[in-house]
């Protein structure tokens, strides 16, 4: 690329850092550099749901693209009413049905390395990717005399790079984060100064995670017609539940299970204390992460009923997670620096939506950088565009989400026979609606600058 407009540096090669890379590579005035802290890019975690709202974003990156999600999810897809989840009451003896959820379009199932596979496979050669570049810091000069100088970043192994726009697809362990807000917070008073600081850091949410794969081979020769080999199920119960579908063309079922506990909602995790937890010590480099034993694995829905437990009868081990999310951040952008995906709204996976939301995130971030009248100058005007479209949108699916976790593990008092239609109008924004309306007012706030963004 002979002269491009301006150089961004995506620093995290995740979902949501390489389909923004892929997007940003219509635009071939624009040079892009993925840093990949890993060795190699890949993807932590077993499944990836991507609901109709998302997809048709991913759809829009071309007919090519979209074949290749298709054969790796082996079914069509499709905006016609399906059921997607059904949902039992399993923490008794005898389980019952509750409710079938029906969408508009059908939850599209990935393994995540599948997903990623896809998203690295149309990475174009004017993308420039390195990995084992673990960003350490950076700095954005912010005078007005150096105010379109290179943005410097630098390297846990010593090296440095410049890009004049850097967003930050790190993760919820982002290093951009905690440095975008040093510079949001530089010169206000101490009391807002330590307000605007206590957004650095993630917080736990109370909610354990435990993730599996199980063999369907092996589910299958105990239990041939078991429902998990066939469709997506949820086992719902008192303060925990676990759902269970297949993934990679039938070979796998995905498992996910959660324990909630609303008293640790915001709290910082620790592993040594007194108070009731799953234990997170020391079992992986993670401090998050545990490895467990099957009967360790199974021990939250050991009461549950016999359909739940010949999944359970097939787990060999599993991780534990002590799931973290973000705060409700005031803001996920500050002169040419933004933060999109886990960085930025790191939420609780109860309605499978954190994939999305990152998917989302980097279309409109192409769209507005992209647009032909961003330039270098106006590069943080198309930042503080995204960030007032994306950051209440995506808040709200946080909020959403949580309570879609409350709601499954029976802590909101809803009568049963209203659960299902409580949690549908919860959920229904992942099917019923579009992010096209955000792009089109896109497009007009940045072609129209006498619109005031912040």
């Amino acid at each position: 690329m002979s002269n491009p407009k301006f150089r961004i540096a995506i620093c995290g090669g995740g979902v949501g850092g390489l389909t923004l890379a892929v997007a940003l590579s219509r635009h071939q005035d624009i040079a892009v550099d993925v840093y990949e802290a890993a060795q190699s890019f890949c993807e932590i975690g077993a499944g990836v749901g991507v609901w109709p709202r998302a997809f048709r974003v991913l759809r829009k990156l071309g007919p090519d693209f979209e074949q290749q999600l298709l054969q790796r999810c082996g079914y069509e897809y499709t905006e016609e009413y399906v059921p997607a989840v059904k949902s039992r009451k399993s923490d008794q003896a005898v389980g019952i049905e509750l409710f079938d959820l029906m969408t508009k379009g059908k939850l599209m199932r990935f393994h995540r390395a599948d997903f990623h596979g896809v998203l690295l496979s149309f990475i174009p050669p004017s993308c420039t990717a390195h990995n084992a570049k673990r960003l350490v810091s950076y700095t954005q000069p912010l005078e007005d005399c150096s105010r379109n100088s290179p943005i410097t970043l630098t390297f846990k192994d010593g090296s440095t790079a410049t890009c004049d726009v850097l967003i930050g697809a790190d993760g919820i362990k982002s290093t951009v984060r905690p440095y975008m807000f040093r510079e949001l917070a530089e010169g206000m008073d101490p009391d807002e100064k330590q307000s605007v600081l206590s957004y650095m850091n993630p917080i736990w949410s109370g909610v354990a995670a435990y993730r599996t794969l199980v063999s369907a081979q092996k589910l299958r020769a105990r239990c041939p017609d078991h429902r998990v080999l066939r469709e997506f199920t949820q086992y719902m119960g008192k303060d925990a539940y676990f759902l269970a579908y297949p993934i990679s063309l039938g070979q796998y079922v995905n498992f996910a299970g959660f324990t909630l506990d609303r008293d640790l909602a915001g709290s910082a995790y620790e592993a040594d204390t007194d108070i009731p937890r799953p234990s997170f010590k020391g079992k992986t480099n993670d401090e998050w992460v545990s490895e467990l034993t099957a009967q360790q694995f199974i021990e939250p829905f050991k009461d549950f009923e016999e359909d739940a437990q010949h999944i359970l009868e097939c787990v060999e081990k599993g991780t534990l997670w002590a799931v973290h999310t973000t705060k409700n951040l005031p803001s996920t952008n500050f002169g040419r620096v933004a933060i999109m995906g886990d960085a930025a709204h790191a939420m609780t996976p109860f309605q499978g939506s954190g994939a999305g939301q990152s998917i989302e995130d980097a279309y409109l971030l192409m769209t507005v950088l992209g647009h032909k009248s961003t330039t270098l100058e106006t590069v943080p005007r198309a930042l503080a565009i995204y960030d007032k479209l994306r950051r209440p949108f995506s808040s709200e699916v946080a909020r959403r989400s949580m309570r879609s976790g409350q709601l499954c593990a029976f802590q909101e008092d809803v009568p049963l026979h209203e659960l299902g239609d409580t949690i549908t109008k919860n959920w229904e924004w992942a099917w019923l609606t579009e992010l096209d309306d955000a792009l089109e007012e896109a497009v007009r706030l940045v072609e129209d600058s006498s619109i005031d963004v912040n």
